[in-house]
């Protein structure tokens, strides 16, 4: 960040520090057979809805090898034999069970290829228990390099747990890892760990049990019963304490978990006072929390952070901002916890309402990085927001298009975060009616609530209910790294403007101050002239508007 390096070290610090969570699929420039089964619903995976998972998985931290199940109930949408499951290399998928009979496959690299014995009927509700085992990817540097995570805390006891997001969940189990395809009822996880440890899970605690024939063992048994990204379904092992409390929000009582490592409990329960503020925050713009049935838990993880719903890690070291930075420069951002507030903010945008393909990623990012404003909107007044925002733009690299590319499990740049903020942020203005842009916001939660969505959804949404066509704004500004700009030139009274640097038909309405006085203007790709009294020799744009300004000399 140019903030806190040089502007030689900006790309690399823009990437590996305020890329916050999303892991680099972005870099990845050639794409490959196996890209494009895991980011394509082919034939093998078009034929079936997964309904339910039911995952037991038994760590053993020092030869950091891993071994369990996934019973996966599924519905029949079409008729079908060939299933592709999702099982990254090097782990291994031991054996496939259907109705006491073992199936064949045939692997193809990260991919399973399982056959059933016979064609399975239109509306069949299948059980399919995978048992599978080996050494999964341990994490080099989570979670942007993401994947198991073995290390120990700071009293030399063991600690684990996974990021995976990007990377996948079948880095660890078998699956259909595809976000079109959430579990529509929830998952299970049951958790084997020395019985020194606690292992925590998404939803809620349901009991735990020892097996005799096992012993110092215990697994503990974990329930999410709303739909969920099979990414953020995530296992926490560690020396954990626990306290509650209970939120009176929109939908009655939400119960608030926290886990934490027993010697941070202190300055833990002095941090997340910032929870209920959070939640009332989001709330009041996006709606009611979308899984008042599974809880929300704040779980201290080894790494910095990640929205696993209803689970989110958090490890930002119990302080203010990003690891204690204000990745704005306003001074606004070091007033809160920027973990607590952003992973949070993904409850609602990754959680509750999902993109189908991540090419998307920028419902779930954009959405989010915008929480963080909203959220500092809502403590310290509409300009503090605004500082944040605006801020912020120093961040955007312009390099690639948000967008990526459909169907091959590829995200497009991480402007996702800033430049999405800075969009929406516009977008915001340029509606003008913040009770009006909030309902937009309430209603994307409320029309996709437990759904997956595509970018053309939102951005149809936005334009409908604000009246507005938004088209050619998200075209400009998910599609091109240009930023447009607003042409002007002053002869006399007279004050002649237009749009260049844009996609061909983009219309934004802008906000300018010309002379003395405030007012509205709709440029176009043409020159428009009015007469203004007072001109002096420059027109001001807004500056909530992400946009830039030539002035034309005559």
């Amino acid at each position: 960040m140019k903030t806190f390096f040089s502007a030689l070290l900006f790309s690399a610090a823009l990437f590996s520090q305020v890329s916050t969570i999303a892991q680099p699929l972005n870099q990845k420039e050639v794409m490959t057979h196996q890209d494009t089964l895991r980011g394509s619903i082919n034939a093998e995976r078009d034929w079936w809805d997964v309904l339910h998972y039911d995952i037991e998985v038994s760590p053993d931290f020092n030869s950091k090898f891993i071994e369990g199940s996934n019973t996966i109930t599924f519905k029949v949408l079409k008729r079908g034999s060939i299933m592709q499951i999702d099982l990254q290399e090097p782990m291994e998928l031991k054996k496939a069970v259907w109705n006491n009979k073992e199936l064949t496959w045939k692997r193809e690299g990260n991919v399973f290829h399982l056959q059933f014995p016979s064609t399975l009927k239109v509306g069949q509700k299948i059980e399919l228990k995978l048992s599978y085992s080996g050494f999964p990817r341990v994490a080099k540097r989570a979670p942007w390099d993401g994947g198991w995570i073995f290390t120990k805390d700071k009293l030399g006891r063991p600690w684990m747990t996974v990021a995976c997001q990007g990377l996948g969940a079948s880095v660890w189990y078998p699956c259909k890892d595809h976000q079109s395809d959430e579990p529509d009822y929830g998952a299970t996880m049951g958790i084997t760990v020395p019985d020194t440890l606690v292992a925590i899970a998404n939803g809620r605690q349901l009991h735990t049990t020892a097996d005799p024939s096992k012993p110092g063992l215990r697994t503990y048994w974990w329930i999410v019963v709303n739909p969920i990204n099979n990414y953020t379904l995530i296992p926490y092992i560690g020396k954990y304490v626990h306290w509650s409390e209970e939120y009176e929000g929109e939908k009655g009582k939400l119960d608030c978990d926290y886990w934490v490592l027993d010697y941070e409990l202190d300055k833990a329960k002095e941090q997340f006072k910032q929870v209920p503020k959070m939640l009332k925050s989001f709330e009041y713009w996006f709606g009611p929390y979308p899984f008042y049935e599974d809880g929300y838990k704040l779980i201290q993880s080894s790494h910095l952070g990640m929205e696993h719903q209803s689970a989110v890690a958090y490890g930002n070291r119990f302080q203010n901002g990003y690891l204690g930075r204000d990745l704005s420069g306003t001074g606004w951002g070091n007033k809160w916890d920027f973990i607590i507030v952003h992973e949070s903010g993904h409850e609602w945008f990754a959680n509750n309402v999902t993109s189908n393909d991540i090419a998307d990623m920028w419902i779930h990012e954009g959405f989010t990085n915008y929480s963080e404003t909203l959220f500092t909107t809502s403590e310290y007044g509409v300009e503090a927001g605004n500082d944040y925002v605006i801020g912020t733009r120093k961040l955007i690299a312009n390099d690639i298009p948000i967008i990526g590319n459909y169907g091959v499990n590829k995200e497009g740049s991480g402007d996702m975060y800033y430049k999405g903020g800075n969009m929406l942020h516009t977008i915001r203005n340029a509606i003008n009616d913040d009770e009006k842009f909030r309902q937009i916001l309430r209603g994307i939660n409320l029309k996709w609530y437990h759904k997956t969505v595509d970018t053309k959804d939102i951005e149809d949404y936005f334009s409908k209910q604000s009246g507005i066509d938004f088209s050619k704004v998200f075209d400009q500004y998910l599609r091109t790294t240009k930023i447009p700009v607003l042409e002007y030139k002053i002869d006399g009274n007279t004050i002649s403007y237009r749009w260049t640097n844009c996609v061909k038909g983009f219309a934004l309405p802008l906000k300018v101050t010309i002379g003395t006085s405030t007012s509205w203007i709709k440029p176009k790709e043409e020159w428009n002239s009015v007469k203004a009294e007072g001109i002096t020799d420059s027109i001001t744009v807004d500056r909530n508007f992400y946009i830039t300004t030539k002035k034309i000399t005559l």
